[in-house]
């Protein structure tokens, strides 16, 4: 297989040597070029012999000399260069599958693409990869690799992916291991499944992949109003997430025991539910899990508190509104409270928008539509402006779930609308109005 370059980045070594847009890479120092795997490995040599063939259908080869890490300047349509690998599994508790109908199409596609775990930290199953890929992965050294493991189970694993190729993928785990390439790993817990004594195994076969295994994360299934005809499945309460905790704790204590540190982390979203205090700092070993939503919650206390320790502005005219999750509205409430005690003049009304879309299960902010927040602040003196979490819109950072721009709820609402950033010094920022 061949790549077509889509463009040629301005005074590059590409465009010194005259390649063109149009132009297809067919291989590298005799490697085919087949994807950005196969692209970003073989680049890595000092001296390139790159086999191209020309728009007009003229073979050449064109040598480079270039400093070991250095880019070439070639661009490509996707990050890919072929299509996006679909999730072949069905597991019981996919939420893709829980979304209602009539949103935009590209929600409703299933990844499961190691390519894109290498270029941007997604997770997958291994069910995708087949033996020659994993050899390629262990040769190139892609590290590291995020896999969402739900089970050390094998049997159980099948039946909760309705893949019979679950179990046995299990096994390319110890083969990135034993080729030294770190792993992120994710549970998925289903109440009554795969957690209890089923979670204990999981975590005590993980860790004997250790060092190689540098987290695990616990999150809990979630599940939307649109369950027609899925499997059935309750959700966390009280006790049983409070009981997934106590696993979990128990299992660190005696891993530290041998080594360090911990590696096993419940998802916030289960100390809140346990109506439990959220971990320290020093608990999360420096977040490696925080787009699983570990740590997310200590992690903008911190730096929200840090950021108002060191603020100068002691007095201001503003009064805005600042729209969260249900989940998160403690918190947000308790930091905009924080800011109006030491800054004088500054006013923030914290408010907690309902899932209509989704319902009420669903408390994050990250699944707001506009609709959600519309309904939420309509008929509200909403202040200066109103601030929103930035990962309710898509990555373009203009659009929510339900299709609504950020304009438009600008229109609908008569006032400005901002995000408030991912660190607790920009949701400070946008407090303040310093963006």
């Amino acid at each position: 297989m061949a790549v077509k370059i889509s463009g040629i980045e301005k005074g590059s070594l590409a465009e010194k040597k005259k390649l063109c847009a149009g132009d297809t890479l067919v291989s590298i120092n005799g490697n085919e070029i087949n994807d950005v795997l196969d692209y970003r490995f073989y680049l890595n040599d000092s001296k390139l012999l790159l086999s191209v063939i020309t728009e007009g259908g003229k073979h050449k080869l064109v040598k480079i000399h270039k400093d070991e890490f250095e880019d070439i300047g070639l661009e490509f349509e996707t990050y890919l260069m072929d299509k996006q690998r679909s999730c072949k599994n069905k597991c019981v508790f996919c939420f893709i599958d829980q979304l209602p109908k009539g949103l935009r199409k590209s929600l409703y596609f299933k990844d499961d693409d190691s390519r894109l775990s290498f270029l941007f930290g997604n997770y997958i199953t291994l069910t995708n990869l087949s033996d020659g890929e994993v050899q390629r992965i262990i040769k190139m050294h892609i590290s590291p690799v995020n896999v969402s493991v739900h089970t050390m189970n094998p049997e159980l694993r099948v039946k909760m992916m309705a893949n019979p190729k679950a179990g046995e993928a299990l096994k390319y785990l110890k083969m990135f291991a034993d080729a030294g390439i770190t792993l992120n790993t994710q549970l998925v817990l289903c109440p009554g499944i795969n957690d209890g004594a089923e979670l204990e195994r999981s975590l005590n076969e993980l860790a004997e992949l250790y060092p190689a295994v540098q987290s695990i994360a616990a999150v809990p299934v979630g599940l939307s109003d649109h369950r027609e005809g899925l499997y059935p499945l309750e959700p966390y309460n009280e006790k049983t997430a409070g009981e997934v905790i106590d696993i979990i704790d128990r299992f660190n204590e005696k891993f530290r025991q041998n080594h360090s540190e911990a590696i096993a982390y419940a998802a916030d979203e289960f100390y809140l539910k346990a109506g439990r205090k959220m971990p320290a700092e020093e608990y999360y070993n420096g977040y490696p899990q925080l787009e699983n939503g570990v740590g997310m919650w200590t992690l903008l206390k911190t730096e929200f508190e840090q950021a108002l320790e060191e603020c100068e502005t002691t007095s201001v005219n503003r009064r805005v509104t600042a729209v969260t999750g249900k989940a998160a509205y403690p918190l947000i409430a308790e930091l905009a409270s924080e800011a109006e005690k030491k800054i004088k003049g500054l006013s923030v009304d914290v408010v907690a928008a309902e899932n209509r879309l989704l319902g009420k299960m669903i408390t994050v902010s990250g699944l707001l539509c506009g609709r959600d927040i519309a309904a939420a602040l309509e008929g509200k003196q909403l202040g200066d402006e109103v601030i929103i979490p930035p990962n309710c819109l898509r990555s373009e950072g203009d659009m929510f779930l339900d299709d609504m721009t950020v304009e438009e709820l600008e229109a609908r609402l008569g006032v400005k609308v901002i995000q408030n950033g991912s660190s607790g010094s920009e949701l400070l920022d946008a407090i303040l109005g310093n963006n």
